[in-house]
């Protein structure tokens, strides 16, 4: 899209999930939250990993929480200035006014809830009791920092929460107004295209009024588009693409900030999420499928959690509809594709969900034309025949991706 729905935003590079490595410039060293967290603070690594990267959570366009490997927050010791990353939970010791420098953003001072500069005088100590003066951005001053961005997350999340609870509903209403219309069905009709797979948020369930930052009306949107899908005769595929707590840590899974928290503890609550749909789609002539969770990510999540919870979910679908066809989308990762077969041959009018990329990969931008599309019709094709048995599960591409080459 452009212009970028994110481009209003107030510091649209620092938003939730942003991962930063932040360099000492008196020390010339990183920050590191030792052991990836469950300790203090240091600045003495010359090269920066894991363990010197911290995960933006935004409070408003210039307060942060930093979170560390571990999932803990930095923040000040119980008493004294130490910076440590021990708390589970955010709150004012774990809070940072964050001071960028108008000239050059990349230089960046934190203020603590203590009132106080965040210093690195040594390598072994960073605390917040800087008293020097504030009016230059010198090389030499122990509380200027070179902020390094290394990954930014841009889903609903950050949309929404960048904006604050003022701005967002009106720009994601202009969005939902003007971004896909009626016409865009007629459009899609009159090129002999028979479906749509349309992605939601478990927020969904809770419109008009979802937990914040999530605002209203992703709900009047869904049943638009069901209206627009009857009225040209095309189908709808409605996909959870976003479950709560993330079955990924993608930006599309509205992740906050890059980590994958979805598991045995929140199969009840995403399961009455597909019972909602369920029960406000199931007699819309036009649904076809409900898709009960987008590209979990293995090893997150084990495939007993998935099979568990992909059974109570199609259950749901069941008890308003025995016609819809129920989707369940194969792991990602380091997982067989063939691993829901059996369980899902066990299940009424199911289909295997399977998606291919063909890209995050240097090697298909060095391909030919042809060549990517040889590899689509070898490789790929021979992929699909693995999911595709006689008398199991129908198999579905529910999302593939070629890489751009012109």
């Amino acid at each position: 899209m452009n212009p970028s729905i994110f481009d209003g935003i107030i510091n649209k590079d620092l938003l939730d999930g942003t991962h930063v490595q932040l360099k000492s410039t008196k020390l010339q060293k990183y920050l590191c939250a030792e052991n990836g967290g469950g300790t203090s603070l240091v600045a003495n690594r010359s090269i920066p990993s894991d363990w010197e990267t911290f995960r933006l959570w935004r409070i408003n366009d210039t307060y942060f929480n930093l979170r560390v490997l571990n999932k803990q927050f930095v923040g000040l010791e119980t008493q004294g200035n130490k910076l440590v990353a021990v708390s589970n939970t955010a709150g004012d010791p774990e809070t940072f006014h964050i001071i960028r420098n108008t000239n050059d953003p990349t230089r960046v001072r934190f203020q603590a809830s203590n009132g106080q500069l965040l210093q690195a005088q040594s390598e072994t100590s960073v605390t917040a009791d800087y008293g020097g003066s504030v009016s230059g951005w010198e090389d030499s001053d122990p509380s200027v920092f070179i902020i390094n961005i290394v990954r930014t997350l841009q889903g609903e999340y950050q949309i929404t929460n960048g904006y604050g609870p003022d701005k967002a509903p009106k720009v994601l209403q202009d969005h939902w107004n003007t971004y896909i219309k009626s016409e865009d069905f007629n459009f899609l009709s009159s090129n002999n295209i028979s479906a749509v797979r349309i992605p939601v948020g478990w927020w969904i369930a809770h419109d008009p009024t979802p937990p914040k930052p999530f605002v209203g009306g992703s709900l009047k949107a869904l049943d638009n588009a069901f209206t627009w899908a009857e009225k040209y005769g095309i189908k709808v595929i409605v996909d959870l693409h976003a479950a709560q707590g993330s079955q990924n840590g993608n930006e599309h899974s509205a992740a906050r900030d890059g980590f994958q928290e979805w598991g045995d503890s929140y199969i009840q609550v995403t399961v009455a999420v597909i019972d909602f749909l369920a029960a406000r789609y199931a007699n819309r002539p036009s649904l076809a499928a409900i898709a009960l969770m987008n590209e979990p990510q293995a090893p997150g999540i084990s495939l007993d959690t998935l099979t568990k919870y992909y059974q109570a979910a199609y259950e749901a679908v069941r008890k308003y509809t025995q016609t819809a066809y129920v989707i369940l989308s194969n792991r990602l990762g380091p997982a067989d594709p063939t691993e829901l077969l059996s369980f899902a041959s066990t299940l009424n009018l199911v289909a295997i969900d399977v998606h291919y990329y063909n890209l995050f990969w240097d090697g298909f931008t060095k391909m030919s034309v042809q060549q990517n599309i040889d590899f689509i019709y070898n490789s790929r094709s021979n992929d699909l025949r693995k999911v595709t048995t006689t008398n199991g599960p129908l198999s579905f591409v529910g999302n593939s991706k070629i890489i751009s080459i012109f």
